[in-house]
């Protein structure tokens, strides 16, 4: 299964690829607005890879089918984890990350990045991808199948840095969810950076320009 996706590029030869997993509901749509405002001249010419995750019953919202990168059970969101859901969608954002390299984008070139479950697809995939990236980008999740986490993390992205940020008064994933995502990522030795805004389950322009930033910092 390949997935569809919008593709956007700043220009002709784009040497950076951001790929971007949008949440629950939404799809590739999504953030294309947010990185529009994102100022990345000084990289060159980049790609934005934006896929559409697939369609399926969620559970948590009565069975409707929408796009969702795995089923949610319950709000507790780290008790009875969908595992075979999040690992099949690990293996499609694998296969995104897969076909920028085939396109000339080094991994040490491409960031992943999502917010929600995307956020938890960012996080699970990026810290166990074979090949080192230039850095991962949380937006109000969390990390899943946190306890699997030290064992199965690849070493070639051990010190890639994190950039995570959330909004201290979000009520789909609170922030203690993120915070503890946040500390068992430090106790592992990776370097993250962290932010949080006076938002809901959303992304404020504060968060952008301070993720614009960073994205400069590590594409450098």
């Amino acid at each position: 299964m390949s997935l569809d996706c919008i593709q956007l590029q700043t220009g002709a030869n784009p040497k950076v690829s951001i790929i971007v997993l949008h949440g629950l509901g939404a799809d590739g749509n999504d953030f294309v607005p947010i990185a529009q405002e994102l100022q990345l001249a000084a990289l060159g010419d980049v790609r934005f890879v934006f896929p559409h995750a697939p369609t399926m019953p969620v559970t948590i919202n009565g069975g409707m089918v929408m796009r969702a990168w795995y089923d949610i059970v319950g709000a507790d969101l780290v008790k009875r984890e969908d595992e075979a859901g999040l690992r099949k969608s690990m293996g499609l954002v694998e296969s995104l990350l897969e076909a920028e390299r085939e396109r000339g984008i080094a991994p040490e070139r491409t960031v992943l990045m999502g917010f929600s479950q995307g956020c938890a697809l960012t996080l699970l995939t990026g810290l166990r991808h074979a090949h080192r990236l230039a850095g991962l980008v949380g937006l109000s999740g969390y990390l899943p199948l946190a306890a699997s986490t030290a064992a199965e993390r690849s070493a070639a992205n051990a010190k890639t840095p994190v950039f995570l940020a959330h909004g201290q008064h979000d009520g789909v994933v609170p922030i203690a969810r993120a915070v503890a995502s946040r500390e068992l990522l430090v106790s592992l030795g990776q370097p993250v950076e962290w932010h949080e805004y006076p938002v809901q389950h959303s992304v404020s322009m504060e968060e952008i320009v301070d993720l614009n930033r960073w994205l400069l910092k590590v594409l450098a």
